[in-house]
């Protein structure tokens, strides 16, 4: 093979956060122990590195790599990253937006989530109209583009076949994502759910760190907006607001539109102020 597949920690890939050293949990036990040991000694970096490397879900690695090393007609000539997608973004984020997971041709091929599709295309130009974003456009890790104020993470960290991960995959990557929050739960006001399936992984996530959980359940809606009594060091509360997922079929469709994305992420964005 002409290129190591998928692309080796440190190997200069840009914003790689990990490297040949750190270390990889193989199994869903693992996942809780590194996550843990990230989340206790206060390292961000540490955990996004661990969670870049990680290859726990044996279907998901398949199709990951499967996917970099077969790759798309329009994307032949270039080289995929193929490891799980960490969270990044501004440490002391006030507004974290969660998502799905990567897109297979899009954050399994840049290394960066939403990066490099078109359902990124849509959600950075609403993120820059609402001062979220530096640049109107995420193309590729290393492009130039930051985060203002917030940080974006995934509930699933590896690009799932057909965008469906399995129950079992979303539990074992969970420790992963409640351990990023945990990190940056003092400074987040606000979180932002794009899709219903990030809707229902939120709620574990506040759980790990202390959230009282409404009964019942907050159903997921586009403008869904519910607030949260935070933890003591927490501040006073988390807003949690609904968006439909800027997926190409959503798109497409009318059923999410700009101005609806540029609704939420204004609401966040005074909200978080």
């Amino acid at each position: 093979m002409p290129e190591d597949l998928p692309v080796p920690p440190g190997s200069g890939w840009p914003e790689d956060p990990a490297t040949p050293a750190t270390p990889v949990a193989a199994d869903a036990a693992q996942v809780r122990t590194l996550a843990a040991e990230a989340a206790r000694a206060g390292d961000l970096h540490e955990l996004t590195a661990r969670q870049s490397v990680c290859r726990a879900c044996p279907r998901l690695v398949e199709w990951r790599e499967q996917v970099a090393a077969v790759k798309r007609a329009s994307s032949r000539t270039q080289r995929y990253w193929g490891r799980p997608v960490p969270g990044w973004g501004d440490d002391d984020a006030r507004v974290l937006i969660l998502g799905l997971a990567p897109a297979a041709h899009g954050g399994n091929r840049t290394g960066r989530i939403f990066t490099g599709d078109r359902s990124g295309d849509v959600l950075f130009a609403s993120l820059h109209r609402c001062g979220l974003a530096a640049l109107p456009t995420s193309t590729a890790a290393g492009d130039g583009q930051r985060l203002i104020g917030a940080r974006m993470v995934a509930a699933v960290r590896c690009a799932p076949p057909v965008n469906k991960p399995a129950v079992t995959e979303r539990d074992t990557c969970a420790p992963w994502l409640a351990a990023e929050f945990a990190l940056v739960a003092h400074s987040v006001r606000v979180i932002v759910c794009l899709g219903g399936f990030a809707w229902q992984a939120a709620w574990p996530m506040l759980r790990s760190v202390g959230f009282a959980m409404p009964r019942p359940r907050p159903k997921f809606g586009h403008g869904s907006e519910v607030t949260l009594a935070a933890p003591a060091g927490m501040g006073s509360q988390v807003l949690l607001l609904g968006c439909y997922h800027p997926s190409q079929q959503n798109t497409f469709t009318g059923r999410v539109t700009p101005a609806m994305l540029d609704d939420v992420f204004a609401r966040a964005s005074r909200a978080a102020a």
